[in-house]
C-alpha cells in the first residue's frame, strides 16, 4: 500500500496520516497503531471483485464521488480492484477472463464485494452476466473468497427488489453464502465503513465480530442518537415547550 501511495506522490506525512485515519475508522486500539502501519507497509494489497446484480448502483456512485479523500485512497490504493463491471474499462470476454483470473490467482485471499441481491424467481433470469445467473456467479466468487461484504442495503436485506408481490424472489447475499457474510446496510452504505472493515482483514487475517444482524460490531453497536450532543437534554426531559420568544 506504501509503494503504491508513494508512486503516486504521496508523501511520508500523508502515508502517516492515512495510516492513522484507517485506525481510527477501524476501531483499533491507537496502541496498534504501529502495526497498521507495518501491514499497510509490507502486506501486499487485497485483490477485490465487486459484483454488481439487483441494485441502482448508488453504493458504487456514492463511494467513487464522495469528497472524503480517504474513500479515494481506499478504492485506488489500499485495494487492488481487480474486477467491477461499474469502474472496469474491460468489457465481455476480457472483463470474465479478468475476473476468473483474480479468483483463480488469489484462492483464499480475495475480498469479495457484492452490490444488490440475488433473483431466485423464474430460475434466476432477471439477472444475469456472461449467460450465467447471479447465483452461479455468487456461489463461485464467495467459495474463494477470504472475506464477503455484503455492501448496501440490496445485498444485506434485499431491500426494495425484495418487496412483495416482486416476482424476482430478490434475496439477500447471507442466505445464498455458505460462510459468514459482512453486512454493511445503507442506501448508500457508509464508504468510511468498508475502510474499517478492510483494516481489520490486513491487521488480524480474519472478518471483524459482528452482531446479530451480521454487521461489524466496531460501527454498528451504538445508535447514532446516543452519540448525539442533545441527548442529555432528551435524557433530562428538557425540551422546547413554545417557540415565542
Amino acid at each position: 500500500i506504501w509503494r503504491a501511495m508513494k508512486a503516486k506522490g504521496y508523501s511520508r506525512r500523508e502515508f502517516m496520516y492515512f495510516c492513522g485515519l484507517a485506525v481510527a475508522a477501524a476501531g483499533i486500539d491507537a496502541s496498534a497503531f504501529g502495526q497498521v502501519v507495518d501491514a499497510f507497509e509490507k502486506k501486499p494489497r487485497p485483490p477485490v471483485v465487486w459484483l454488481h446484480f439487483q441494485e441502482c448502483t448508488c453504493c458504487s456512485e456514492s463511494f467513487i464521488r464522495s469528497s472524503h479523500p480517504i474513500v479515494a485512497d481506499i478504492i485506488f490504493d489500499t485495494l487492488s480492484l481487480d474486477y467491477t463491471e461499474t469502474l472496469m474499462a474491460a468489457s465481455g470476454h476480457q472483463a470474465e477472463k479478468a475476473l476468473h483470473d483474480t479468483m483463480n490467482n488469489n484462492k483464499g485471499k480475495y475480498i469479495l464485494l457484492v452490490e444488490g441481491s440475488v433473483p431466485l424467481g423464474e430460475n434466476g433470469v432477471y439477472c444475469t452476466i456472461g449467460g450465467r445467473t447471479a447465483k452461479e456467479i455468487l456461489t463461485e466468487a464467495a467459495d474463494g473468497a477470504a472475506a464477503v461484504i455484503a455492501w448496501g442495503s440490496c445485498a444485506s436485506h434485499g431491500c426494495i427488489q425484495a418487496a412483495k408481490p416482486t416476482p424476482t424472489t430478490a434475496t439477500p447475499i447471507h442466505k445464498l453464502v455458505n460462510k459468514p457474510v459482512i453486512n454493511v446496510p445503507g442506501c448508500p452504505p457508509i464508504a468510511e465503513v468498508m475502510t474499517g472493515v478492510v483494516t481489520h482483514i490486513l491487521m488480524f487475517g480474519k472478518i471483524p465480530e459482528l452482531d446479530s444482524q451480521g454487521r461489524p460490531k466496531e460501527f454498528y453497536s451504538r445508535r447514532v442518537h446516543d452519540t448525539c450532543y442533545r441527548r442529555p437534554y432528551y435524557n433530562a426531559g428538557l425540551f422546547v415547550e413554545s417557540w415565542d420568544d
